[in-house]
């Protein structure tokens, strides 16, 4: 690949925001509130449009429902558009009520059931309402002893209300399914991994495709493989990017493991799935406790272009070569070389193409932001997880 090729993939580049990494957010231990936090989710979204400002690649903003729930989805829409930028993926939220205790869509209760449906179709109204293409469906289903419930059943249940959404769908909306190991519950979650949403997607149709958050795995997996295999059966929809380093995840992006982070891109880059028309939708999903919020989104969004433009400069050619001719360390010696080039010099210039700032925290401390805000929404209720 060129340099003009990969100064044009760079610029080219989207990632799309989490609104709720602008509240107050963090751990189930404690939330630790923050000046100047977003109260409504206009605030939220104007805090997004400082991301794209200084960045130039993150023009998209996740909803998450009932947390930015408006009388209005189309004035909102309108709203985000005012101020560059527009909405995207709607999260559901089926894991907050009390009813949800021992589930949601695979409850044992066929009320509760209904009610956890009733939710997800909500959101496909939502999605229609702000143009929203994707919806993202997460579940904290499970249980927390053996014999707590029916395994098969609970399966049973959640692919009926799979296929009810997924039905509701309009032609040009899709369905992304997430999963997760562990946590909340601890015997069994009734989507724990990559398999199990592949095999559900796989029985609904093509509209319906995997969400990979980095921070679901167990320590050891080999995220990239998943990337690879779900690039290869056309079921990778979406990335939920961030980092853990034990239990909890959520933390920034490339905190953890750049490396890893680098070793993903790879595979995206290898298999032309970067450009905007792939399908695979790139998403931030960090909400933790002790960082700047809006700083910390730009670091992240800097971190995966980082991951992204080393990815780009990998000798595609002669690391074919040398794999053909089982050249093991020549192999690796052309990924690693990639991985060790510094290439901050080369975004700082591809963002002075774009007409950005070449050092987007700098640019965003100097604009008076942050002191802004803390100052201008004083009273009210903060905008928070769970809020």
């Amino acid at each position: 690949m060129t340099e003009t090729d990969v100064r044009a993939a760079l610029r080219a580049q989207r990632i799309e925001v989490p609104s709720w990494a602008y509240g107050n957010s963090g751990t189930r231990f404690k939330v630790f509130a923050q000046p100047g936090v977003p109260r409504n989710p206009e605030e939220k979204i104007a805090d997004a449009a400082q991301v794209h400002a200084f960045t130039g690649i993150a023009p998209v903003v996740s909803l998450h429902i009932p947390w930015d729930r408006v009388d209005d989805f189309g004035k909102l829409a309108s709203y985000a558009a005012e101020r560059g930028v527009r909405i995207g993926t709607i999260n559901a939220n089926v894991f907050q009520d009390d009813d949800y205790r021992l589930g949601s869509v695979t409850n044992p209760d066929p009320r509760i059931r209904r009610k956890a449906l009733g939710h997800l179709l909500e959101c496909v109204d939502i999605m229609d309402a702000t143009g929203s293409r994707d919806l993202k469906l997460w579940f904290a289903d499970g249980t927390n002893y053996p014999g707590q419930d029916d395994i098969r059943a609970r399966q049973d249940r959640l692919a009926e209300a799979l296929a009810a959404t997924y039905a509701r769908l309009g032609p040009d909306q899709r369905m992304l399914l997430e999963y997760k190991f562990f946590e909340p519950a601890f015997y069994l979650t009734d989507v724990p991994d990559w398999g199990t949403a592949y095999a559900h997607c796989r029985r609904l149709g093509e509209r319906a495709q995997v969400v990979i958050d980095t921070g679901h795995h167990a320590p050891g997996t080999n995220i990239e493989f998943i990337v690879a295999f779900l690039l290869r059966e056309g079921k990778l929809g979406a990335f939920d990017f961030n980092s853990r380093f034990y239990a909890d995840d959520d933390l920034m992006v490339g905190a953890a493991d750049p490396f890893q982070l680098f070793r993903i891109m790879h595979e995206i880059v290898r298999a032309d799935a970067l450009r905007a028309g792939s399908g695979v939708n790139f998403m931030l999903d960090q909400c933790h406790n002790i960082e700047p919020k809006i700083p910390a989104q730009i670091r992240s969004v800097m971190n995966v272009q980082e991951a992204t433009a080393k990815a780009l400069l990998v000798d595609a050619e002669a690391l074919a070569a040398a794999q053909a001719a089982g050249d093991v360390l020549g192999a690796n010696g052309l990924l690693m070389d990639a991985y060790a080039t510094d290439v901050r010099p080369l975004l700082a210039s591809v963002r002075d193409e774009l007409g950005l700032d070449p050092d987007p925290m700098a640019a965003y401390a100097r604009s008076g932001y942050a002191q802004r805000i803390a100052a201008e929404r004083v009273g009210g209720q903060q905008a928070g997880w769970g809020a």
